[in-house]
C-alpha cells in the first residue's frame, strides 16, 4: 500500500484537523467547497496549512464555474476537482477555466498563488502548467459521454461519484444495483482504453475497498473525511466504554 496515491477530504474549517491530516502522511487533501460551508478565505487558510506540511492541497470547487475555479487557483490550490462534468461542453469549460492561454482562458491576476506578483514568472511558466485537473464523472449522462470527454487535452484524470451515479439511475444509494455496476464497468473500460487515470472517493474508510480499487488500477483514491475520522474515533471509544 505504500505506493498508492492516497488522499482524504476536508469538509470543515478545522485548522487543527487539516494540520494533523497533512502532517501524518496523506499525499493530498481535498478541500470540499461543494458540500461544505467553508468560505473562500477559510479555503485559502487551509491550502496554506496543507502545503506547509508537504501535502498537496486540492480543491473541489462548488460548481463548474469560472469564478469558483479562478478563486481556488488564485488562492494557491495545487489541484482542482470539478463536480458534475456531464458533457464535452462541461469538460471544455473546466479546462478553459483552469489553464492560461493557449491551453485555456484562465484570467491573469496578482494573487497569493504567485505571491501577489513577486513570484509571477515562475508561477505562470512552471507551477500553473503542472496543476492537475480532475473531472468528476457522477451521472449516467457523463458515463455515456465519457469517450468524447476523455479525448480532450489537459484532463489529468477523473473521479467517479458512485452515489450521484446511482441517483441518476433512479436507485439512489444502492451501489450494488446491477445498473450502477454496469455503469461503473463502462467507466473503467473507457478510462483504460483512453489511458486516463481513474479515481474514487471511498467515503467510509475501508482498507478492503482501497485495496480492491488499487488492484483495478485506480490511481487517485481518497478515503474518509476529517469529520468521519473524528466521528468514527468517538463512536468506537464510546462503544468500548459501554461494553
Amino acid at each position: 500500500m505504500k505506493k498508492i496515491n492516497i488522499g482524504s477530504w476536508i469538509t470543515t474549517f478545522n485548522t487543527t484537523a487539516a494540520h494533523l491530516m497533512s502532517s501524518l502522511g496523506f499525499k493530498w487533501l481535498c478541500i470540499d467547497m461543494e458540500h461544505s460551508t467553508i468560505t473562500f478565505d477559510q479555503m485559502r487558510s487551509l491550502i496554506t496549512i496543507i502545503e506547509n506540511n508537504k501535502s498537496i492541497p486540492f480543491v473541489r470547487v462548488g460548481a463548474n464555474e469560472t469564478l469558483h475555479i479562478k478563486k481556488a487557483l488564485d488562492a494557491g490550490a495545487k489541484g482542482i476537482i470539478v463536480p458534475m462534468v456531464n458533457t464535452v461542453k462541461d469538460a471544455k469549460k473546466a479546462v478553459e477555466s483552469s489553464y492560461y492561454y493557449p491551453h485555456g482562458k484562465r484570467g491573469v491576476g496578482l494573487s497569493i498563488a504567485s505571491n501577489f506578483g513577486y513570484n509571477f514568472n515562475n508561477y505562470i511558466k512552471n507551477i500553473s502548467k503542472k496543476i492537475p485537473l480532475i473531472l468528476q464523472i457522477e451521472s449516467i449522462e457523463a458515463i455515456n459521454n465519457l469517450e468524447k470527454i476523455l479525448d480532450l487535452k489537459n484532463v489529468s484524470g477523473t473521479l467517479l461519484g458512485p452515489y450521484d451515479l446511482s441517483s441518476s439511475l433512479g436507485v439512489i444509494g444502492k451501489l450494488e444495483n446491477p445498473l450502477v455496476k454496469k455503469a461503473i464497468k463502462k467507466y473503467e473500460e473507457v478510462s483504460r482504453k483512453k489511458k486516463v487515470a481513474m479515481g474514487i472517493h471511498i467515503t467510509e474508510p475501508n482498507l478492503t475497498k482501497i485495496k480492491a480499487y488499487k488492484k483495478k488500477n485506480y490511481k487517485f483514491i481518497a478515503s474518509g473525511t476529517d469529520a468521519l475520522f473524528l466521528g468514527n474515533a468517538c463512536r468506537d471509544f464510546l462503544k468500548k466504554i459501554s461494553n
